[in-house]
Order: C-alpha cells, then structure tokens, then sequence
C-alpha cells in the first residue's frame, strides 16, 4: 500500500523533521516497517528550507508555507502525479483535514483524517468557516482516526459515524525506556543521587496547568524541605518567571533523554487544565511514565478518567495544589507505579493504522 500523509511540520513544540518526534514520525516510519510505502510532506508555517530525505524507511518532503503558499499545494500535486498513492492521510490542524480531504476527493482516493488533538479548540479554527469546513470534511472522510475515546465521542455528536472512527492513541518508542538504575539516570543527568526527586518533562506551559505543580512543590516543601523539583522541556515565556527556587531546570533536552528523567524522577507529575483541549488529548506523558515505571500523578481530565479509573491516588483534581501536594507525599512514601501496559509501543499502533488505511482503500474501491 502506497500511503501519502499530509501534515504539519512543527507541532507539540518540537520540528517533525529535525526532532523525528512523535506520532507524525512514529506512525509512518511503524508503516514502512511493515512493507508499507510512506511519503510525508510536511507543511512549515515558518521558513525551514526545504528538505528531501530518506530516513526510518519513509520519503519526507518539508515544504515552507512561507512566502508563496501555493507551493505546498504544488508539492502535494508533484508528489501524487510521482508516488501514485492508495490512500491519503491528512493530519496536524483543521487547515490540513479540510485541505487533504478535498484534494483526495480532486483524485478520487480514499482520505484517512487523523484527529491526535481537538483541532476544533485550536484558535485556527477562528477563521471564519473553517469550523464548517472541518466538521463537513470529518463527514465525507472514508475513515477517521482519533487520539483518544473522549475525542470520539465528541466526533459522533458531531455528526461523525461510529463505524468510522477508530481510537489509536499515542505510544512509546521502542528505545525510549532506559535500561538503566534509578542511580544511574540520576548520574547521567547530573541529579542529586539521596534526595527525593519530584518532576516533568515535556511541553512546559501555564496555559497547559504547569502552575499547579509549581505550588503543590511550595507547599510539599514547608514539611519536606529535602524534595527537589525537576524539570526538562520548551516552555512559554510565563513559566520562567514562575519556576520555584532550586528547581534542577534541565532544559529542553531531546526527546530520547526524557526517558532517563522518568527513570530518575521519584514521582512525575502530568498537569493540565480542564478545557477543550485537555479533555479531548490522549496523555502522551503519562504512557511514557508508565513505561519508565514512574510513579505518578495525573489531572483528572478526559481519557486520564479512564485510563486512571481504578487509581485514584494517581489522579488530581486540576487547580487543587493541595490535593497534589497530598498525593505526591502519598507516592513519595508508598511508591506504587501505574500500571505498564497503558504504554503500547508505536509499532503495535502503526499495525492498527495500517488495517484501519486497508479498510479504507478496501471500501473506496
């Protein structure tokens, strides 16, 4: 099967091509794995330059939007009229579904739209018609994949069919759980090795809640003063200026060192806020601390109720500083990890995907 996926460049604070992050990596790289041909041409709304490489299996094009933006749909014409695809995928944002799905209809294919996010709580979709769009596109779609089983509910009663959606969430590198001691991690990022570690990783942002972490360690501090906060990742201009004192800030490292720091953390911490977004992702961070064995705690929001439904202990009522300085205390003393098969890896996912693209170029025809 010929699959061509249409995307976005920079998303979830990282560069797709540079970074070979993510979902839009993880994804076509698992369908190449599996005899598959692959070819992404990712769309940069900043000046990248442009990019033809061969890499994991997969062909990738990087495309800037900037300054002329016909040349990504000339892109798009050049690599259809070249590789010939069964099917299209588009994913990223609501410009892309509306876009790819209209173009796969220009070429009579089959179109897979691939929701990893609520494209509809982006502000993008501010433009005028373009909630219309996407909505009507997620209808005329032969098949949609969404990240998380909140997000497919809220598809349905949007108009989307059941029969058409399937949940894949988000996995786990093959290589990203560290085969090293707790120790070990610690060393190797140059952490304290006898005090008890509370941290993230990952996008750092006050509009994603990372201001509830920042109080529950203020308020962890008045009884434990030896608990030290770690944290790892980009963040937004506002976080920097509220960062605790003697927080270990290991900046934004690349994302196969993340693992390391779940493995040295004591008890990770995934915050977010209760809106649209939030409801509707699928918690990359938590499947990666359970695989790295972490102890954790979660906001208790959209797939976190589900996936978290028999521990309570490991979830937190968003904004409740208190309550996740109290659960914190509780795993700092009992630590009790979640559980590991939450984490699938990206190559069982990718074989989902595929079945999901055959169905799709099955019906078509």
């Amino acid at each position: 099967m010929r699959v061509l996926m249409l995307c976005k460049r920079q998303y979830t604070g990282r560069d797709l091509l540079d970074d070979r992050y993510g979902r839009l990596h993880e994804l076509p790289a698992g369908l190449a794995a599996l005899g598959h041909e692959v070819l992404v041409v990712a769309a940069s709304y900043r000046r990248r330059g442009a990019v033809d490489r061969f890499v994991d299996g997969v062909h990738w094009l990087g495309v800037d939007v900037l300054p002329w933006p016909g040349a990504l749909f000339a892109a798009w014409r050049d690599a259809a009229r070249s590789f010939r695809p069964d099917v299209i995928v588009a994913s990223s944002d609501a410009l892309h579904l509306v876009a790819g799905e209209r173009f796969a209809r220009h070429l009579a294919l089959p179109v897979v739209l691939d929701l990893y996010d609520d494209y509809e709580s982006f502000s993008l979709t501010r433009l005028p018609g373009l909630r219309a769009s996407l909505r009507d596109a997620c209808m005329r779609a032969d098949a949609l994949v969404a990240v998380s089983r909140t997000l497919a509910a809220l598809l349905v009663g949007r108009g989307g069919a059941v029969g058409r959606i399937t949940v894949i969430g988000n996995g786990v590198p093959g290589h990203f759980v560290p085969s090293l001691s707790r120790e070990q991690a610690r060393a190797a990022l140059g952490l304290p090795g006898q005090v008890p570690l509370v941290g993230t990783a990952g996008a750092l942002s006050i509009g994603r809640g990372i201001g509830d972490l920042f109080s529950a360690f203020e308020r962890l501090q008045s009884s434990r003063p030896e608990v030290r906060l770690v944290l790892a990742g980009p963040r937004d201009r506002d976080v920097g200026a509220a960062i605790p004192p003697a927080t270990l800030d290991l900046g934004h490292l690349p994302h196969p060192e993340v693992g390391l720091v779940f493995r040295a953390l004591d008890v990770g911490v995934v915050c977010n806020r209760d809106d649209a977004f939030a409801r509707a992702c699928h918690p990359m961070k938590l499947v990666e601390m359970a695989a790295c064995g972490l102890p954790l705690v979660a906001a208790d929001i959209g797939e976190v109720s589900s996936l978290l439904a028999d521990r309570s202990d490991a979830r937190y009522v968003a904004g409740d500083a208190e309550m996740l300085a109290l659960r914190i205390a509780a795993l700092l003393d009992s630590p009790a990890p979640v559980d590991s098969g939450l984490a699938e890896p990206w190559t069982s996912l990718a074989g989902r995907y595929a079945a999901v693209l055959d169905v799709a170029v099955g019906a078509h025809h």
